[in-house]
């Protein structure tokens, strides 16, 4: 028992193997940055919808193409990725002696490369996009958006009936390898490093100062390109170089601050922050008198301003309080994640249906 319990603590000195708690805390790095830029970009865009409004739109997309440049930068300059590099770890090729072993400043080969960036960024991004088509399914489910003889239906009830199940066998398979990994039994912490045909590994002493010398060395080696060609590729690779760099600095500095972020607003800890903020209830808002110029807001309040006719399945849009037929507003929010009428950035989870006190 106590040799297991040393394992978990402090890594065999032959392979240099990092400790459970250091690959867990480099795995938890970046899945506590995305939730608190999300919640900035969302701040930003209410504030200002017009022009912010995009970012909110396309955080999936922007976020994995600004991951895609800070990863394949450490990768091809560390060996390593960017939460990787932040504890100290490094990516080893298996099969590799340690004494033909890499040094992190020369990077990972092309192969290794870019599987890693495979499974840190298009995988991640493909998850969350499979996440959110569930969430939209289950509202239509819930709804009945389609009609009951459709064939679609009954393929995504399916679809929903097994993604649990999936899901929990998913996350069973990355549990049992951290399991095997504590006591010992397994080299990756991740099955997702054994597909990519690595492992993870402390930097020597070696790397560290490999990886100091790198930057004078490379600005001492650099030549004049020669021909239009080479200096437009030399451009691109500094810009290139630069976003990632500038992108690695500013989390390198705000890390902490967007992991303080991720927990002020996480659902666990938003009973203390109403406790400790908590306002008086404001009065309801004055009623908008109706003009019957306006485009947007009909002249009778029981007729939905999409479909100008009378409501049907009355739901309310809880960003901006504008009451809209569910079918109607459930499509335009799908379709433009903004309000009809005020253009405020809102999304499906913002509706709220309506009861009359008849029912």
């Amino acid at each position: 028992m106590a040799e297991h319990g040393a394992h978990i603590t402090t890594a065999s000195v032959a392979d240099d193997q990092p400790s459970i708690f250091e690959v867990v805390a480099q795995d938890s790095l970046m899945t506590a940055v995305r939730p608190a830029l999300q919640h900035v970009v969302k701040v930003l865009a209410e504030s200002n919808p017009a022009q912010c409004g995009f970012l909110w739109r396309w955080f999936d997309e922007i976020f994995t193409l600004l991951d895609f440049l800070l990863q394949q930068h450490y990768l091809s300059k560390t060996s390593a990725s960017f939460s990787e590099n932040f504890y100290g770890l490094k990516r080893v090729i298996m099969g590799d002696s340690p004494r033909l072993q890499r040094l992190a400043s020369a990077g990972l080969p092309k192969k290794q490369l870019w599987k890693s960036i495979v499974f840190l960024v298009l995988l991640p991004y493909l998850k969350v996009k499979l996440e959110k088509l569930v969430s939209s399914l289950r509202e239509e489910d819930e709804y009945s958006i389609h009609p009951p003889s459709s064939h679609w239906k009954r393929f995504y009830r399916a679809f929903l009936a097994a993604y649990p199940f999936v899901n929990m066998a998913w996350e069973g398979w990355f549990l049992v390898q951290q399991l095997r990994y504590i006591l010992g039994k397994a080299q990756h912490h991740s099955p997702l490093l054994k597909l990519a045909g690595v492992r993870l590994g402390r930097l020597t002493i070696q790397d560290i100062r490999a990886l100091e010398h790198r930057p004078a060395e490379l600005s001492t080696m650099q030549q004049p390109a020669r021909s239009v060609s080479e200096k437009i590729k030399s451009a691109l690779r500094k810009a290139v170089g630069g976003v990632a760099l500038s992108l690695s600095t500013g989390l390198s500095v705000g890390v902490f601050f967007l992991q303080f972020l991720d927990w002020w607003y996480s659902s666990e800890n938003q009973e203390t922050i109403k406790s400790l903020t908590a306002l008086p209830t404001p009065p309801p808002p004055v009623h908008l008198d109706y003009n019957s110029d306006s485009p947007l807001l009909p002249k009778m309040k029981t007729v939905c301003p999409l479909c100008r006719k009378t409501r049907v399945n009355d739901t309310v849009l809880a960003t901006s309080g504008y009451v809209f037929c569910y079918r109607c507003v459930f499509n335009y929010v799908r379709s433009h994640q903004a309000c009809p009428i005020t253009g405020y950035p809102t999304e499906v989870q913002h509706l709220i249906k309506l009861y009359s006190p008849e029912n």
